[in-house]
């Protein structure tokens, strides 16, 4: 991996645009290895909102330089890394036609990403964070404290704290972090607090969810960012008898969808995508997965009609053919409505 790494122009490490623990740790484990190894200083950037409050404290409280893409020029003279994604998903800020120099990810492997000179996908792992702790092991680096709990954190949330789609290697990295961590930062991480919106959100969410069958959805109006819609389809899917959300919400111009499932029958990223098609990107694996559709072009009718059909299709493929007569029922009834 260091030899494709050019020595002069920018080395830029490009998260998910709405970069999760995972995302963030995993490149900043890159950032560090390079400068140790090669004493070379990237940059970690993303392209889109640093939303969820416990992001934000991760970010603040182990003061890691995490810039936006807006801030960059992204030559095809430096090197470009891509971490926790991959090209052509439709949620990192790659520019169209351009080819990263260095993909790692946890994710399904993708048919762009094999055009990618070093790239290194592990699908069977539960967090791209692991995969780098093996990379600073292989190069004889230790993670100092703040670096140590953020790889702790981001291994701890996407799996879900070793109960959704582990692998042995994260339980070892798991295990092997824990002594060197910082309990005080990550108490004030897991704690952090959150702004009157996030419960004006959760309302809103609540109030727009319905239950059919074993399926949740939550179709919000609108969002201030997208990682809400996220933390919406998590919360929902501790509803007794769920076995799928869908959350669906307008942010800016874009349509966010988000789905989780605790079934071990069908794979959500394959379920998004197809719910998704043509209309934008989405991608994600066995129990969580995402998806982006533009708007511009479309008015308040047309936007309402494509949230009717991919809430329909999402239902559709989660229940089959009866789904259309299977009762909606409001998950909340608020005064009687």
């Amino acid at each position: 991996m260091l030899r494709v790494i050019r020595p002069r122009g920018e080395f830029v490490i490009l998260t998910h645009n709405n970069p999760d623990p995972d995302s963030i740790a995993s490149g900043l484990a890159l950032r560090i290895l390079v400068r140790e190894k090669l004493g070379l200083d990237g940059t970690l950037a993303y392209g889109g909102v640093l939303g969820r409050a416990e992001n934000q404290a991760m970010v603040r409280i182990l003061e890691i330089d995490l810039c936006h893409v807006r801030d960059l020029k992204l030559k095809n003279n430096g090197t470009i890394a891509i971490v926790d994604t991959q090209p052509r998903t439709g949620n990192n800020a790659l520019p169209g036609g351009m080819v990263p120099d260095i993909v790692i990810d946890h994710h399904p492997l993708r048919e762009e990403t094999a055009a990618v000179t070093y790239h290194d996908v592990r699908e069977q792992y539960g967090a791209t964070s692991t995969m780098l702790l093996e990379y600073l092991k292989e190069a004889d680096i230790e993670p100092d404290t703040k670096l140590a709990t953020a790889l702790f954190y981001a291994i701890k949330t996407e799996t879900a704290n070793l109960m959704r789609e582990v692998h042995q290697a994260d339980m070892e990295a798991y295990l092997k972090l824990f002594p060197m961590i910082d309990k005080s930062f990550l108490s004030r991480i897991e704690q952090a607090s959150v702004p009157r919106e996030y419960y004006q959100a959760l309302h809103a969410a609540l109030e727009n969810s319905f239950v059919c069958d074993k399926a949740v959805v939550s179709r919000l109006k609108s969002a201030r960012n997208p990682d809400i819609v996220s933390e919406i389809a998590d919360f929902l899917l501790r509803l007794r008898g769920a076995e799928w959300t869908f959350a669906i919400a307008r942010v800016g111009n874009d349509l966010i969808l988000s789905t989780r499932t605790i079934s071990l029958k069908e794979d959500a990223g394959y379920v998004i995508q197809r719910v998704v098609g043509d209309y934008g990107t989405a991608g994600g694996h066995g129990t969580m997965a995402g998806g982006q559709i533009r708007l511009e072009g479309l008015n308040e009718e047309a936007v309402e009609q494509l949230e009717q059909e991919l809430t329909d299709r999402f239902l559709n493929i989660i229940l089959g053919d009866s789904a259309a007569k299977i009762v909606r029922e409001p998950l909340c009834e608020i005064d009687g409505k």
